[in-house]
């Protein structure tokens, strides 16, 4: 059965599956440009410092006589390449994320069909002949010369062993390196990623895929058109070499055509709907990272070694005259209230959280932008608080306010964006971690005032944007719907970034 499948010539479901992977393949190519935007700089080292990187998209030099964050080194991206263009690492990693699981079913349906129905003979090298016959290949298309029909079967030896590395190579090594770029998988598997190097390492491996996707489908189009075409349109669109030629052409000028207004769509409409592509994406995307990532919990301790020299800054310290006050004594007037759905409610100082049992842990901090950086925490975990404070039966969540503001929307008669206190939540489970802490401490010294002075919340399977720095308050809720703009932080809010912050 399997031999008779086989001898025909293209089946539906594999000319469907690849057709699809078109579509998926441009869409994750132009939301990973769009992060890679965020932060423009590729390592094979985890300090990040710059100077240190590989390569860089980016002109901007970092001056030595001011601040300059992650964020200043930020560059937007023209829509014509990134999806969707502009400065929205929230909405490029949600459609990255979106098309991603329908890549992967995408694939895995045609993985298992491969095998079902005996395709899998055509493709699948089953002799070593297969590297002298494709170097053979090799040098008669480099001499501008075509190989005969005779040479089809129905591919020639190279195109045979390139598209089996593509498949069962080259794609599977983008989904390892992907988790492997996912504070949640790393801080519950550390040694995952040190296989690959470290988390820059698997981030340069993860582009320099991107690249050789490119190239190869800048190369597979390329002889699509220049070898036989006339039989490949019609494989492609009949799925046999003997149906008509411009029907095929036309059929297959509107299917790419589909495929372009569908780039052009996914830009424009994301730019002008934010709020209802963050949910739209959102609501495929949130529930399926939380499902396959939430539950970790980290399990990391570097050594001592492991501490990177350089730590990017992320945001600016809060300007607000009260925080000025209280950082120019040192914090001394400082508390932490904790409050809403508890028994007992807390103002604490910094002197009251050093009597708390105090845990120390050296992990690596995951930014969203893409940097990291180790570094020795130590502070109160947050459980200790939250036996003192004793959370009622209702608190779900758990509500992080800052001294800090940062940028929310604009108005449409203001040419600036206003300023909103930034806040974030995490649910009772991260909460209870056992390496949550907050952290009163950084390298064995007081907490800098730039990583978040006079305390700052750490949460070591999560992206860094959920552990708010310049803590003023703790409060606890059922639910966040009616906080802010009720997504669940500032981030969500303001920028539409995604609730799952694992990957």
């Amino acid at each position: 059965m399997h031999t008779i499948i086989a001898s025909l010539e293209f089946p539906l479901w594999l000319r469907a599956s690849h057709y699809l992977n078109l579509l998926f393949i441009g869409l994750l190519i132009r939301s990973g440009i769009q992060i890679l935007g965020a932060h423009p700089r590729l390592y094979w080292n985890d300090g990040c410092k710059p100077g240190s990187e590989w390569i860089k998209f980016t002109r901007n030099k970092i001056p030595k006589d001011k601040l300059y964050t992650s964020m200043d080194d930020e560059i937007p991206v023209t829509p014509v390449l990134a999806l969707p263009g502009e400065d929205n690492l929230g909405l490029g990693r949600l459609w990255h994320f979106f098309t991603v699981i329908f890549w992967v079913l995408n694939g895995l349906v045609y993985v298992i069909l491969l095998f079902a129905t005996g395709e899998w003979s055509r493709l699948i090298p089953t002799s070593w002949s297969i590297f002298p016959d494709a170097w053979h290949t090799f040098l008669t298309y480099i001499t501008f010369h075509i190989p005969p029909a005779s040479d089809f079967h129905p591919y020639d030896p190279l195109q045979q062993l390139a598209y089996a590395a593509v498949v069962f190579l080259l794609g599977p090594f983008m989904i390892l390196t992907g988790a492997a770029m996912s504070p949640s998988i790393e801080g519950r598997f550390p040694w995952y990623v040190k296989i690959f190097g470290g988390k820059q390492s698997v981030r340069s491996l993860h582009f320099l895929s991107l690249i050789a996707f490119t190239i190869f489908i800048i190369i597979h189009t390329a002889l699509v058109l220049i070898v036989h075409f006339q039989d490949n349109i019609r494989n492609i669109v009949f799925g046999d070499p003997n149906g008509n030629t411009g029907l095929a052409i036309l059929i297959a000028a509107i299917a790419l055509l589909i495929v372009a207004v569908i780039y052009v769509w996914s830009s424009w409409y994301s730019l002008r709907h934010k709020r209802k592509m963050q949910n739209a994406l959102g609501a495929m995307v949130d529930p399926v990272l939380k499902a396959l990532l939430h539950r970790e919990k980290s399990k990391q301790q570097d050594k001592q070694s492991g501490i990177t020299s350089y730590f990017w800054v992320n945001g600016r310290p809060p300007e607000s005259e009260e925080y000025k006050r209280l950082a120019q004594y040192n914090f001394a007037e400082w508390k932490l209230e904790v409050c809403g759905l508890v028994e007992q409610p807390l103002a604490l100082s910094l002197a009251d959280l050093r009597q708390l049992l105090k845990q120390t842990q050296i992990t690596k901090h995951n930014c969203i932008q893409g940097w990291t950086g180790v570094a020795e925490w130590a502070g109160v975990p947050l459980t200790e608080v939250l036996r003192l404070c004793k959370p009622l039966a209702e608190a779900k969540y758990l509500v992080f306010t800052s001294y800090q503001k940062g940028k929310g929307a604009v108005k449409p008669e203001l040419e600036e964006a206003l300023e909103h206190t930034y806040y974030e939540v995490i649910d009772m489970e991260l909460a209870q971690h056992p390496e949550t802490i907050l952290a009163y401490e950084m390298n064995g010294e007081p907490l800098p005032i730039v990583h978040g002075a006079p305390l700052r919340l750490r949460v070591e399977t999560v992206l860094g944007y959920k552990m708010v720095k310049y803590l003023k308050s703790i409060e606890l809720v059922k639910e966040y719907s009616t906080i802010g703009q009720g997504h669940g932080g500032f981030r969500e809010d303001f920028q539409y970034y995604g609730r799952s912050a694992e990957i």
